[in-house]
Parts: structure tokens; C-alpha cells; sequence
């Protein structure tokens, strides 16, 4: 096994990571001109959205298998080579049907970066040293969508959409390099099958979901629709619970998740982004539609929570070290819901100053909520379970974001019904009251966290390397 140069290995993953996280949401500002330029509806272009998100779902699970079987050095730059190829086909398409085929290619490089490169972090770093690195590697995660609606709008304005894809081969290139050159190649010694019913049962039931989660609200499907194909895929996930039990070797090892602090950090980073999860999607709403800003200006105002995960990432460790993930996690998603409540008090008289302001310790306590959530996951987990623990906590944090959007997508039409007719002053009405929706799912996700105990974690946030400076 390849020696892991522990201090190059989180400015790759960091690489990989943000061009996966920019992809996600940079593309969303572009698909009005995307469809005009393609000859079709802007509502067609929803299976352009739809179909990477599905990839994403269907291969995370089988990354573990694979970084087991041909290692982790192979797998991610395997995967950083699939997703850019797809990049550079999409921006060449120039027919829907093609540019969902290569959204899908785009997926399946996608899903193997982000648990394959957790899983070399938890295998590089000792547990004492693991927030600092995880905190740095969990920056482009949020950095991505705050930037993606911004460089999206900058694209448009100034030059051909298929730049949006193209921008990721520089970025892809150079995470090409860093695999090869300083990626640390771990493999299993014993090779295991792969649990190809497994693979089915989850992949449909996952995929069936996360496609009711996308077109959640679309009124081409009844209710009695909808009930259906959520019945249908719990009747898959069942299954699929089942055949793991049964299985030698199952594709998601869910003895993992009697593991107390695993299972707790998995449930909460589950349920707090059922609240935080939907801001990207209520701000620029009520920023470009409620007050009239452009979508630069847009995405000005919603840079700066960006900013402050990056500057202030080195407070992150100290703060778990001092007060213990119990505590941490407990007031944090506490005053996360606040901060929730107070993006509803923006009005048209509020100033840009106080809205910059708002965004910054929102920023800040999102970042120190996903790396207390991601890192906790981890504190108990033994080396031998890792690739399990990252499959399983990769796969719900992709299922987290999609609940997370649909969430506040719904509370937009309750509060919004004539969303798309609406005025300035409805949407700003429509959408402070959706944020205060949010804000109370994400104070009552706090109850989540009373199953700690005041040592847990430990393991990761007190040991004396740390708290040492990067």
C-alpha cells in the first residue's frame, strides 16, 4: 500500500470536491438560455437537472466496492476522468437527449469522487487531525453553490452557455494530475463480490425516489401518482434491507448504523438539511424576484456565507475542542434556525450591508454545522468499516440535498400558489414565510442530537494535533 502525503491529499480532494459541488448549481442559472439555445421549454430542461442527480443516487453505492477492488488511487482518478470527459461532451451537445446521456456520464464520474475521497481522508489522517482536514475538504462543498448561481450569470452575460461545462477542464486536468502524482492507493487484501441484487434493489429504489423528489410538486402527477411510485420505492428500499441481511457481502454493510454517533450524525445531517438545505433556492427568489436584483447582484449577496466558511475554517476545531460535538451541534442548529428567521425580516428597505452580514454568519454556522455533522460521523467507526461508513454517509448526504430542495420547493408553493405569476411584494411575502417554515423544521432536527453523550467525538476534536495550525 501506497504511503498517503497527508499534506497534499486535501488539496486534491478539495479540487475534485468543488468541481462536483460548482456543476450542481452553476447550471441552474442557464436554463432559460440553454433551452432557447437548444429549441426546446425551459420546463424540458428539467431532465437535463434530473438525470445527473439520478446518476449520482445509483453509483454512489457501488464506490465503496470499487475503491475496495481496484483502490482508491485508480477509482478517483478514474472518476475525476469520467466526470471531465462528460463535462466536455455536454458543453459540445447540441440536442436534449444527448445532453441528459452525458449528464448521466457526468453523474457516474461524480459519484465515485466524493465517498471515495472521504474514504482516503478517514484512512490518512489519525482521528486527532481529521476536523482540521475535513473542515478544509468540506469548504468547496459549500463554496460550490454559493459561486454556481454567481459564475452561471457571468457565463450567460457574456458568453456561449456551453462555457458553464467547459470550465471544469482546467479544473479536471489538474485534479488528474494531483491523483496521480499524490494520491494515496488503498485496496482491500481480501476481494469481495459484488452484491449485484443489492446494487438493483437499492439503484431502483434510490433512483425511483430521488425522481419523485425532482418532480415533487409537478402537477402532470396526481397525488394518487406520487403515493404510488414512493410505495413502489419503499417497497425496493425494504427489500433491499432484507437481501443485506442476508447477504455475505452487501453493497451498503447497515450493521454500521448501530453504531450510536454514526447513527446519530447520519440522522441529523438527514434532517438539519431538511431546513438549511433550501436556502440556496428561497434566496435568490426573493433577491431577484421579490427585490429586484439582477442575478449577479444575486449572487453577490449570497457569496459572502462562502467567504466566511473559508476564513474562518481554523475556529472550527477549537470550537468542537472546547465544547464537544453534544453541545455544539445542539446550539448550532439552534441558532441556525434563527438565522433562518431573520432572512425572513428582508424586505425592500433592507440594506445590502445588513443582508451581507446575515449571509456571512450564516455561512459560518452552516460550515461548522456540515463539518461537526461529517466528521462525527466517523469519531467510532473502525478502519475495517470506513469504506461502508463513507458509502452509506455519501449516499444520504446526496439524498439529503435532494430533500433539502424539494422541501423548500413545496414550502414555495404552499406559501406561493400563483408562484409563477407572482409580484414582487407576493413573492417576498410567499418566501419569508417558507423560510419560516424551514426555520422551524430545523429547530425541531435539534432533537436529533439530545441522543449524544458529552464525550462524543472526542476522539476527533480534542486530540492535541488538532488544534495545531495547518
Amino acid at each position: 500500500m501506497r504511503s498517503a502525503p497527508r499534506g497534499l491529499l486535501p488539496w486534491l480532494v478539495a479540487v475534485a470536491f468543488f468541481m462536483e459541488s460548482l456543476d450542481t448549481t452553476i447550471l441552474n442559472t442557464a436554463v432559460p438560455a440553454v433551452a432557447a439555445a437548444l429549441g426546446v421549454p425551459p420546463l424540458s430542461m428539467k431532465s437535463v437537472l434530473a438525470s445527473y442527480t439520478l446518476s449520482l443516487a445509483v453509483f454512489i453505492p457501488v464506490s465503496g466496492w470499487m475503491a475496495n477492488r481496484f483502490g482508491t488511487r485508480r477509482v478517483f482518478g478514474a472518476a475525476i476522468g469520467v466526470f471531465t470527459l462528460g463535462s466536455a461532451l455536454c458543453g459540445l451537445c447540441r440536442d436534449i437527449h444527448w445532453l441528459v446521456a452525458c449528464r448521466i456520464l457526468q453523474g457516474c464520474g461524480g459519484a465515485m469522487m466524493l465517498p471515495v475521497g472521504r474514504l482516503t481522508m478517514v484512512r490518512s489522517f489519525p482521528k486527532g487531525e481529521l476536523v482540521r482536514a475535513m473542515s478544509f475538504v468540506a469548504m468547496p462543498g459549500l463554496i460550490g453553490p454559493m459561486v454556481g448561481p454567481l459564475a452561471g450569470g457571468l457565463i450567460i452575460g457574456y458568453f456561449h452557455w456551453s462555457v458553464i461545462f467547459f470550465v471544469n477542464l482546467p479544473i479536471g486536468i489538474a485534479g488528474l494530475y494531483l491523483a496521480y502524482r499524490h494520491m494515496p492507493d488503498y485496496q482491500a487484501e481480501a476481494r469481495t463480490p459484488l452484491d449485484f441484487v443489492g446494487l438493483v434493489l437499492f439503484g431502483a429504489g434510490i433512483s425511483l425516489l430521488s425522481y419523485v423528489l425532482e418532480v415533487f410538486g409537478d402537477h402532470t402527477l396526481s397525488a394518487r401518482e406520487v403515493t404510488a411510485l414512493l410505495g413502489m420505492a419503499a417497497a425496493l428500499l425494504a427489500a433491499y434491507a432484507v437481501n443485506s441481511q442476508h447477504s455475505e457481502h452487501p453493497l451498503l454493510a447497515l450493521r454500521v448504523m448501530r453504531i450510536r454517533s454514526f447513527r446519530i450524525a447520519i440522522s441529523g445531517n438527514l434532517l438539519t438539511r431538511l431546513g438549511i438545505g433550501g436556502i440556496p433556492f428561497l434566496l435568490p427568489l426573493l433577491y431577484q424576484v421579490g427585490l429586484g436584483y439582477t442575478p449577479v447582484q444575486s449572487g453577490l449577496l449570497i457569496l459572502p456565507q462562502a467567504l466566511a466558511a473559508m476564513s474562518l475554517k481554523l475556529t472550527m476545531p477549537r470550537i468542537l475542542a472546547r465544547f464537544g460535538y453534544r453541545r455544539v451541534l445542539i446550539v448550532n442548529t439552534l441558532a441556525l434556525a434563527a438565522m433562518i428567521s431573520l432572512f425572513a425580516t428582508i424586505g425592500p428597505a433592507t440594506s445590502p450591508a445588513v443582508i451581507v452580514g446575515l449571509a456571512f454568519s450564516f455561512g459560518f454556522l452552516a460550515s461548522l454545522q456540515y463539518t461537526s455533522m461529517n466528521t462525527l460521523a466517523y469519531a467510532d467507526v473502525d478502519t475495517n468499516e470506513t469504506s461502508a461508513a463513507s458509502t452509506i454517509a455519501s449516499t444520504v448526504q446526496q439524498m439529503a440535498v435532494s430533500f433539502g430542495v424539494a422541501t423548500a420547493s413545496l414550502a414555495a408553493a404552499l406559501f406561493i400558489p400563483a408562484r409563477v405569476q407572482a409580484g414582487p411584494s407576493q413573492m417576498i411575502h410567499g418566501v419569508h414565510l417558507a423560510l419560516i417554515a424551514l426555520a422551524v423544521l430545523t429547530a425541531v432536527s435539534t432533537s436529533v442530537y439530545g441522543g449524544l453523550r458529552a464525550g462524543d467525538g472526542a476522539a476527533v476534536s480534542r486530540h492535541r494535533e488538532g488544534l495545531q495550525a495547518g
